[in-house]
């Protein structure tokens, strides 16, 4: 069975509205977790990727990275969270922005340290050959392979990562 999208009988992928589009929810440990909606794959879109997330209260997202070849945007729309820039913090909240150019070589993370969920879109440009420095772990992702390195061992995403624990 194929995922849902917005596309009619004609084959023309029309207007919809967010709530017709699925959740995912992942979670890893007490650390890690979210919900979200991948919009631009319902709506059709292969050259950018749109997500609509929600970060819940005491949750990180994702491990800090960075991108070598693709860029990441990233627009609070309601709550707060803090974001990790390498070795600094930044509280955001509803009507910020922030952009992560690829190549840029300092790790983020988006941390929840509220009491409420914090909701916010995630725009990207996927690239087939993507590599992702973890800086926390040291490992790197190389999406055309699916598998992550550290020197010549091939490690899995959350090998060696601590989900216990907070930031």
């Amino acid at each position: 069975m194929s995922e849902p999208t917005s596309i009619n009988a004609n084959g023309v992928y029309e207007p919809f509205d967010i709530e017709r589009v699925p959740w995912a929810e992942f979670s890893h440990g007490n650390r890690y977790g979210m919900r979200y909606q991948h919009l631009s794959s319902y709506g059709g879109g292969t050259q950018i990727s749109v997500s609509m997330e929600v970060l819940p209260p005491g949750r990180q997202a994702n491990q800090a990275h960075y991108h070598l070849l693709e860029e990441e945007h990233v627009y609070v729309l309601e709550g707060s969270l803090t974001l990790r820039l390498g070795d600094r913090s930044y509280p955001m909240s509803a009507g910020q922005y922030v952009c992560f150019p690829a190549g840029q070589k300092v790790g983020h993370a988006l941390v929840n340290e509220t009491d409420a969920p914090c909701r916010y879109l995630v725009f990207g440009n996927p690239h087939p050959h993507e590599v992702v420095m973890f800086t926390d772990t040291g490992r790197v992702g190389v999406k055309l392979t699916g598998t992550g390195y550290r020197g010549s061992a091939t490690v899995g995403y959350w090998d060696d990562v601590d989900a216990a624990s907070g930031t």
